[in-house]
């Protein structure tokens, strides 16, 4: 079965700058290591972006909820260099998508922008993708958005959540109950 990682926002801000997750260090230098490991175990390697202008509505300073984050070409929207290097060293190298890159558009889920969404099915489908495993930043919020859209799409029998990979601005919780709500593979 060709299998997909879906790696969500392993960006600098949400690691350590202007909206660190918890944890994220660690979990993204594990997840560099599985990488390294498994990772041409996977038919496909693709990693989403927050990838915002400089004027986003999701920045408070626009009366949204979230710091300036992830502005596009700033050092803070660049991949976790360890994840990076791991990514590129496997066999085919990974496909980056970008999403939250209209200033009146928000989108937690990679399936809520119109251009990726659309490269992300073409590449489910290309490549008869029969498992998709989901983790990234934060799990809380981009991961269980992605993962309600995917869900929705793909059914469960398709997902598999990555936890340990998954650190989220809660608890956790959120993405634990969502993944046993749902009977999804961890």
């Amino acid at each position: 079965m060709n299998k997909l990682l879906l790696i969500i926002d392993p960006q600098m801000d949400f690691i350590n700058g202007s909206l660190p997750v918890a944890g994220a260090a660690e979990a993204m230098d594990a997840l560099a290591e599985y990488v390294e490991n498994h990772g041409n175990e996977y038919a496909l390697r693709v990693a989403t972006s927050d990838w915002h202008p400089y004027h986003h509505c999701s920045f408070d300073r626009e009366g949204g909820p979230w710091p300036v984050h992830c502005l596009q070409y700033s050092a803070g929207a660049a991949v976790w260099q360890r994840l990076l290097e791991a990514l590129d060293e496997t066999e085919g190298g990974f496909t980056l998508l970008y999403k939250g890159d209209e200033a009146s558009r928000d989108e937690y889920s990679i399936l809520q922008n119109r251009h990726s969404s659309v490269e992300l099915r073409r590449l489910i489908s290309e490549h008869a993708i029969g498992q998709i495993d989901v983790c990234g930043l934060a799990g809380n919020v981009c991961v269980l958005d992605t993962l309600k859209d995917l869900l929705a799409e793909y059914g469960s029998e398709m997902l598999h959540v990555l936890t340990a990979y998954s650190p989220s601005l809660d608890d956790g919780s959120a993405l634990r109950d969502f993944v046993k709500a749902h009977g999804l593979k961890d």
